[in-house]
């Protein structure tokens, strides 16, 4: 199984590469794939590359859901 998930993007760097914010731990990525991006975008990360763009309601949505269903399993590994 694949998972990609969105960050925002936080900064430019040299060699298309861009620093992007992962639910505040921030990582560098390869941004080939989506030359168009600009600070303040929403990329879809997989494996150290962005490889889309996405609207930026969609992006929080997604990440929301990803942060209840965290709450989830750590309620049920504390039961």
């Amino acid at each position: 199984m694949c998972l990609a998930i969105p960050a925002k993007l936080v900064e430019l760097r040299a060699d298309e590469r861009a620093m992007v914010n992962l639910g505040g731990i921030r990582k560098e990525v390869s941004i080939e794939l989506v030359p168009q991006a600009q600070v303040g975008d929403y990329v879809i990360v997989h494996v150290g590359h962005a490889i889309g763009m996405i609207d930026p309601d969609e992006a929080e949505r997604t990440l929301a859901l990803f942060g209840e269903m965290s709450a989830m399993a750590a309620t049920e590994s504390a039961a």
